[in-house]
């Protein structure tokens, strides 16, 4: 089973701790993932964001349901966290997310996501066919939302 890995940076023109607290609450992931995958988070607010907590969500993948559990296995207030899928549609599914400051008052945001499909030679073909040009899509479109409200944002100040 081979291990998948998708990596994406951004600038933003929040600090380090800015950009973090947006990202670390969990519901604003509802905001940032394409409409079409009707992304939802069941866990109900406030959700303590620490070390262990535990998040669940429900989407569509494809249009099949899907639910989909994650812990926080490191978490670093302004600098990074990391969620590993407990429960869901991969075999493995690792993001870190990582927040470093440019030097000029904003922030370099990574994300890196290593992953694994199920289902063996099955899980390699999906991979090839459409997993992989999802996944890109899908931060694709994260990418494109962050910019625009981070910049909104930073228009208001």
């Amino acid at each position: 089973m081979r291990c998948h890995t998708l990596e994406r940076e951004q600038h933003l023109p929040e600090s380090p701790g800015e950009a973090f607290e947006f990202f670390a609450d969990a519901h604003n992931l509802e905001a940032i993932t394409p409409p079409l995958l009707r992304f939802r988070v069941i866990t109900p607010r406030p959700i303590g964001m620490q070390e262990g907590t535990l998040i669940e969500y429900r989407l569509r993948l494809r249009g099949a349901p899907v639910r989909w559990l994650t812990r926080i296995e490191e978490w670093k207030p302004g600098v990074r966290f990391v969620d590993r899928q407990l429960r869901g549609p991969y075999a493995l599914w690792h993001h870190t997310h990582e927040f470093e400051p440019d030097g000029e008052g904003g922030t370099i945001m990574r994300d890196r996501v290593r992953y694994r499909l199920p289902l063996g030679v099955l899980g390699g073909i999906a991979h090839l066919l459409f997993v992989k040009r999802d996944l890109e899509r899908i931060f694709d479109f994260r990418r494109e939302e962050i910019e625009r409200r981070f910049a909104l944002d930073f228009e208001r100040t």
